[in-house]
């Protein structure tokens, strides 16, 4: 059987918007979280809340993280260079392992003190929170929910991982605020331990968070193959070209939030070169053009032996 290799390659310049969307939605983070982290640790030291103060030091790592996400984005979209041909997409994996190792390390200093004097016993000398670390839990938990979900949105919008992982970020102080007020509250109501309690439970909702964001980077650093319907739906777009006779190969990778393929296609043997390669640039172009997260494209062309 004859053999033709023709070969096709698209890289897709990063989109400004992208950049544009990322900056504006890590400023209105910076900002809500500066305001939310002080005025909480203002409430924690004087209602005596150890629940709060361990609250608003969530709040303070979201500061950090944030500005993370922000440097591994704009790595993210600096275009290919000579040293890093395929681009630099990775660096945003790598701006969310960083964060889910800041979240960690927050959640594992909170739930350390919270052990110590849930596990002290002396809960007599634990003081009682008072009324405006209540107030500073909710406000707490209304504001984190809607960062989470105007975070979310954006993040969706544009294809980030990293700023997906800095709203489940949101999300998840918006559940260790949660559990602040409940802590909060049953230790007004003449259970004091429930405060260091509460404490605990945040750190298990930082530390899953932190787990979740940890795997999804990974996942997106070992080159994964796309999930079965997109390849599905890859062969049967490339298929609908009628002068393709078939598929000898279909492999694909996820890179950072981009999409690498490498395909083979089979076509009559007795066409030309020249028939043959504008064959693959059809190919190349349909799926351009029908799928926004491909980089990437490397088109194969086998010479199919027909029965003429």
């Amino acid at each position: 059987m004859r053999r033709n290799r023709i070969m096709k390659k698209v890289c897709v310049e990063p989109d400004n918007n992208f950049q544009r969307v990322a900056d504006r939605v890590s400023a209105v983070s910076i900002t809500g979280n500066l305001i939310l982290s002080v005025f909480k640790l203002i409430a924690g030291v004087a209602a005596h809340s150890n629940a709060m103060i361990s609250d608003a030091v969530h709040s303070a790592s979201d500061v950090f993280s944030t500005v993370v996400v922000m440097i591994g984005i704009r790595l993210a979209s600096k275009e290919a260079d000579k040293e890093h041909p395929y681009g630099h997409e990775r660096m945003e994996c790598v701006a969310a392992i960083i964060l889910a190792m800041i979240l960690f390390m927050t959640g594992l200093g909170i739930g350390m003190e919270a052990l110590k004097n849930i596990l002290s016993g002396n809960y007599g000398d634990l003081q009682v929170p008072g009324i405006l670390a209540l107030v500073a839990a909710a406000i707490s938990i209304v504001s984190k929910e809607a960062m989470f979900w105007y975070t979310k949105v954006n993040a969706t919008r544009i294809d980030s991982s990293a700023l997906l992982a800095d709203a489940w970020h949101h999300r998840s102080d918006a559940f260790s605020s949660v559990g602040a007020l409940i802590g909060i509250g049953g230790s007004r109501l003449g259970f004091p331990v429930m405060d260091s309690i509460a404490s605990l439970v945040i750190f298990i909702f930082i530390i899953k968070a932190a787990y979740d964001i940890f795997k999804d980077a990974v996942n997106k650093v070992v080159d994964h193959s796309c999930d079965e319907k997109t390849e599905r739906q890859i062969y049967d777009r490339v298929m609908r070209n009628e002068a393709v006779m078939g598929i000898d190969s279909l492999h694909t990778r996820i890179f950072g939030n981009r999409i690498y393929i490498d395909i083979e296609i089979a076509v009559d043997g007795s066409y030309t070169l020249k028939k043959s390669h504008e064959i693959a640039e059809e190919v190349h172009e349909d799926i351009e053009k029908n799928f926004q997260k491909v980089k990437h494209i490397m088109v194969h062309v086998n010479s199919a032996q027909t029965d003429d």
